[in-house]
């Protein structure tokens, strides 16, 4: 079968005195917000090309069509089916999720808080997503008295959650039905209000509405409006549910409003002004606010206090003074201890302060890397912590842990039905020195048995934006690349905040093109010193790490043997130069702004990897898309895989996926995700099948 080949119809624009000329603008659907709600309305020309696509792709795979059996049967194997969380409990109760065997939807159950007597199935997603192409749950909420449910809905992918009201005891769904939500509700301490945010029709939840169980959505009241485009909207609640937190932000500035729970047609109170490049979160207890922010040059964000009653920036006080290389990832405040996550060196630890005496002390793990998690559970006046730890040959631990007594009691271990030797795998933390002297954190996993004389196939992952740390954790689907002598790899890339704030600043905006050299850099030593070798290296990212794929493969070709890039964000200049998309506005702190800036406009042409396709030979790619996906469009892909079969030489695999009933996340079902996961596997043996090692 041919590949297909795209009509090209030009469009030609000038911007800041530069020409612009798109070939294949054709395919943004004009109507894109209609499609986001309702899929077939999309124009027959563009669904058409992206289903020769999709027939393309498969006639390409079709010889992987048993190895992806294999992949998933073993991806599926490694799962317990009828697994459940650890119940949280919350008064009498105690709330969990859980799956029956073969289920693709979870359960959402409360049983006795001490579990004794039946279990409540409150909402059943199975039953829910009968009949739908796609079904993704939102957020399941309980009132605090315990007698309904708040929870939300997507059947489209788009991200457009409707939320509904379920009495309990009944197990009906009251008439309440709210459109256009972003997931889920907040609830007033009165069990009858309901605190949400919408979105508007380009997709921004720019709005707070307050809504009455048992009224029509038409009557709910608008309680904040976000004027600035670039601003998102957030509703949430302190740990002590004292306070709705009502949160403004963008990539770097956040503002807070605080409304009581307790009175909720009251008026929302400003915390602290917003402040360009700075940022802050909010908890509390009694009659202080626990404040998170990087105000005052606090670089790696400090924690501070302030009165309930004056809380503005003029009343902070540091409560844990800001401590440069030591990042505060979060906190959460509960009625006798604060407990936060930080990350120093490069690895994660949870730090528990008794608030009455400021003693402090740590809770870390020995191994090189590895992954640590909070959980804030629902109650305020308790001594618990819950927390996830987990590395990458280490499956998932949760545990409780006693602040008070300092006793640690695993609660739960990830079970692998089918098999699983910690002692068969090794992981290792080393560092590949970038040419400016950085030296880049790469996370190592192989099977003991692996030779590590260049002649094994490397799986390197990267993401590196929005300071987002990708977490050296357990992961059922690398195994079994790991298992077949892949050598699998995440390399720790600027842009994220691995190494601190700084490291995040070190890899946006003006300095963007540092994180395409990281991983650049990251896979060089990876052949330098035995890993793999040039050409045996399959880079694999998603999102903004699409964006890196697609960087690395216009930059450095010849070093990889294939590149997968999952709902890539490749044609970042045009993005960035139209403001009605969803995105843009609040993207540009992070990227820049080609629109008002000459020199954001020249940085963002540099690198844009649509824009920077060559003649060149590339390695096989395979690009995966969402139709109905509203953070990276589906025409990004589509445009990209056109432009680069009309440009690049040679005739190496170059396939676009787009799945046509799904967004952002891809299938919405447990068992569907990991055939997803299995095809692009698939794909990643098939290009360096000759390449592999297996360990028998």
């Amino acid at each position: 079968m041919n590949p297909p080949l795209a009509a090209k119809k030009p469009v030609t624009s000038a911007v800041h005195g530069v020409a612009i000329s798109d070939d294949y603008a054709w395919l943004r659907a004009d109507n894109w917000q209609e499609v986001m709600r309702d899929p077939s309305v999309l124009a027959p020309d563009i669904r058409a090309y992206l289903e020769q696509e999709n027939a393309y792709t498969a006639s390409q795979m079709e010889d992987t069509a048993g190895l992806q059996a294999e992949l998933f049967a073993e991806m599926r194997a490694r799962i317990k089916e009828d697994d459940s969380s650890v119940p949280s409990p919350d008064g009498d109760f105690a709330y969990a999720m859980r799956f029956t065997e073969g289920a693709e939807q979870p359960l959402v159950v409360r049983t006795a808080r001490d579990g004794s007597g039946p279990e409540t199935i409150l909402l059943d997603g199975n039953q829910m997503a009968s009949g739908r192409a796609y079904f993704r749950l939102g957020s399941a909420d309980h009132s605090p008295n315990h007698k309904r449910l708040a929870f939300a809905y997507d059947d489209k992918g788009s991200e457009y959650y409707t939320l509904h009201v379920r009495d309990i005891e009944s197990g009906a769904d009251l008439s309440d039905a709210i459109e256009a939500t972003t997931g889920g509700g907040v609830w007033a301490a009165d069990s009858n209000t309901l605190f949400y945010t919408v979105l508007d029709d380009n997709h921004r939840p720019c709005r707070i509405y307050r809504h009455i169980v048992g009224t029509p959505q038409s009557e709910d009241v608008l309680v904040f409006e976000e004027k600035d485009p670039g601003f998102f909207l957030g509703v949430g609640q302190t740990q002590s549910s004292r306070y709705i937190l009502i949160d403004s932000h963008d990539h770097e500035t956040s503002e807070v409003h605080l409304l009581d729970a307790e009175d909720p047609t009251g008026a929302h109170r400003l915390v602290a002004e917003r402040v360009t490049a700075e940022e802050y979160s909010v908890d509390h207890n009694g009659d202080t606010l626990y404040i998170l922010t990087n105000a005052g040059g606090a670089e790696d964000y400090k924690i501070v206090t302030a009165p309930v009653a004056s809380p503005g920036r003029e009343n902070w006080v540091d409560l844990v003074p800001h401590n440069p290389g030591t990042l505060i990832l979060g906190m959460t405040v509960y009625q006798d201890y604060m407990v936060r996550l930080e990350r120093a060196g490069g690895l994660p630890r949870i730090v528990v302060r008794a608030l009455a005496s400021g003693e402090e002390h740590a809770i870390a793990f020995d191994e090189e890397a590895y992954s640590l998690g909070m959980g804030d559970g629902y109650e305020f006046d308790t001594s618990i912590l819950r927390f996830t730890y987990s590395s990458m040959t280490t499956p998932s631990r949760v545990y409780d842990y006693d602040m008070a007594t300092r006793e640690r009691t695993l609660r739960k271990e990830e079970e692998i039905p089918s098999g699983h030797n910690p002692a068969d795998y090794v992981t290792r933390r080393v560092f590949a020195k970038a040419a400016d002297g950085e030296t880049v954190p790469v996370s190592l996993l192989y099977h003991k048995n692996t030779p590590l004389d260049g002649s094994a196939p490397c799986l390197l992952y990267g993401y590196g934006a929005y300071g987002i740390t990708i977490p050296a954790s357990f992961s059922i689907s690398r195994l079994s690349l790991v298992d077949r002598g892949f050598v699998y790899a995440i390399a720790h890339i600027r842009g994220g905040k691995d190494k601190g704030f700084r490291w995040y600043a070190d890899g946006r905006r003006e300095k963007k093109m540092n994180t395409f050299t990281d991983f650049i850099t990251a896979g060089e030593y990876l052949a330098q010193q035995g890993f793999t070798a040039r050409g045996k290296i399959v880079a694999w990212g998603g999102s903004a790490g699409g964006m890196l794929m697609g960087a690395v493969a216009n930059m450095q070709p010849d070093l990889f043997g294939g590149i997968i890039a999952e709902v890539p964000f490749v044609d970042v200049l045009n993005t960035m130069l139209d403001d009605t998309l969803p995105l843009t506005p609040p993207e540009w702190p992070e990227w820049g702004n080609p629109i008002e800036s000459a020199e954001d406009f020249a940085v963002i042409a540099a690198y844009s990897p649509y824009d920077n396709v060559g003649a060149h030979a590339y390695p096989p790619i395979l690009a995966i898309g969402g139709l109905t996906d509203p953070r990276v469009t589906y025409w990004e892909p589509a445009k990209w895989v056109a432009r680069l079969r009309e440009t690049k030489a040679g005739d190496d695999l170059l396939l676009l996926k787009t799945n046509m009933d799904a967004g952002h996340g891809g299938a919405s079902g447990r068992f569907d995700r990991l055939k997803e996961t299995a095809f692009s596997t698939a794909f990643a043996i098939k290009v360096v099948a000759s390449k592999i090692i297996g360990n028998g």
